[in-house]
């Protein structure tokens, strides 16, 4: 396929996927659900699970092999954008008066489930990891991808309850920012063995990447905030938003040479970022103005494209192996953090709420499902089963948290910065 040619297939792959996936999160935001689960869905739709098996010439069509590397390449640019906006509005802060409890559930919270992933991954290794994927690998791939909280719809589900500015509020963001830096300096240490040919060059790997995260909470932050608090509102916003990019881009840039994934860079980037500032909170905005309608969809597209609901109907005991993760997903994440909430003497209503919101996987799993995948680490069987089980667990939230905490009505918020993947 000619250049011009490849030009006008990606004319028409841009538009679909974007259209699609603003259809999905609008109607599922009329549904009282949270519109990531829209977008999931409409990727899903116009893959091989469902276009691509009743109508396979319309979605080679609209996304034929060609434009495939491309639409890759902008989604995965959104994500780097996306993952410096999550770090970005993670606030450590949060902990202050809820350290001990937050502390507490969060464990529980990535224990349990690490530990009953780790157990079910022993059986599943032999059915359902590619060959030649190492079981250590395959292993911690699986018992972390368990143990996913997704900050965003977290934090986009309590704003919409009025329960953001609460102390519950405080308590259940302070539990997923103490998990979301565990999953990812886990996921590090996965991608590193991952990615080593010894375990020596895993340990190097994941001893750089705990010098770099130091160098950019120690060095890089100081010098950013010095420079927001001076030189950052002579500067014009669009200088502002060219120096974030360039940063965040170099960050992840950064990683990858060290061994782990980009995207943790970028999360590092936008964690060493200052938050507060003027500039910094609208160059911020103007970014995710674009990344969250614009690019994200390239990436449940590609997702969708990469999720093959027909090979688990071909084989029923798949079914049976998603139903485990499934319960294994629910058990660990909703049933620990719950009964962590109980024990450091949270009323029980509250408890099985923070669970059900620790339990949200959302496009924080997508994400870690796509790296699994790209590092062959998972199969698509495997992927497929994980992508339902983030789906499912992100759909049950929102019910949940209304049964246990039924929604009252307060001020307007501002919305955080990391909760517009579920509102895009």
């Amino acid at each position: 396929m000619s250049a011009a040619e490849t030009m006008r297939a990606l004319l028409v792959a841009i538009p679909a996927a974007i259209l699609a996936c603003q259809a999905g999160a609008s109607l599922l935001r009329r549904l009282g659900q949270s519109p990531v689960i829209g977008e999931i869905t409409m990727g899903i739709v116009l893959g091989p699970s469902l276009l691509g098996w009743l109508w396979p010439e319309a979605q080679h069509w609209l996304f034929p092999e060609s434009v495939l590397p491309y639409t890759s390449v902008l989604g995965h640019l959104g994500l780097l954008a996306f993952m410096f906006l999550v770090g970005l509005e993670l606030d450590l802060g949060a902990l202050r008066g809820n350290s001990r409890t937050a502390v507490a559930v969060s464990q529980a919270g990535i224990l349990l489930p690490l530990s009953l992933g780790a157990l079910l991954a022993f059986p599943m290794y032999g059915q359902l990891a590619p060959e030649g994927v190492e079981f250590t690998p395959f292993l911690l791939f699986v018992a972390v991808a368990m143990s996913i909280t997704a900050f965003p719809v977290l934090a986009r589900i309590l704003v919409d309850r009025g329960l953001y500015r609460t102390p519950l509020g405080a308590l259940a963001m302070a539990c997923a920012a103490v998990d979301d830096v565990a999953a990812w300096c886990l996921l590090a240490l996965v991608v590193a063995f991952s990615t080593a040919g010894s375990p020596l060059d895993a340990l190097t790997a994941a001893g750089l990447t705990v010098a770099f995260g130091a160098a950019m909470l120690l060095v890089v932050r100081p010098l950013l905030a010095r420079w927001a608090q001076g030189r950052a509102d002579r500067a014009g916003h669009g200088v502002v938003l060219v120096l974030l990019f360039s940063g965040l881009s170099l960050s992840a840039l950064a990683t990858d040479l060290i061994g782990v994934h980009t995207l943790l860079g970028a999360f590092l980037f936008g964690v060493a970022t200052p938050r507060g500032h003027r500039r910094i909170e609208a160059s911020a905005a103007r970014l995710r103005a674009v990344v969250v309608p614009v690019l994200l969809p390239l990436f449940f597209v590609h997702t969708g494209l990469s999720t093959q609901i027909g090979t688990l109907a071909s084989e029923p005991v798949q079914w049976l192996w998603a139903g485990a993760l499934l319960a294994i997903a629910v058990i660990g994440k909703w049933g620990g953090a719950a009964g962590a909430a109980l024990a450091c003497g949270q009323p029980w209503r509250q408890a099985m709420a923070i669970g059900a919101l620790m339990n949200c996987r959302g496009l924080t799993e997508l994400v870690v499902l796509s790296i699994g995948l790209e590092l062959g680490v998972i199969g698509p069987e495997l992927f497929t089963m994980l992508v339902l089980v983030a789906l499912i667990t992100t759909a049950v939230t929102s019910p949940a948290v209304s049964r246990f905490l039924p929604p009252r009505p307060t001020a307007p918020v501002p919305e955080p910065a990391a909760a517009a993947e579920s509102r895009s």
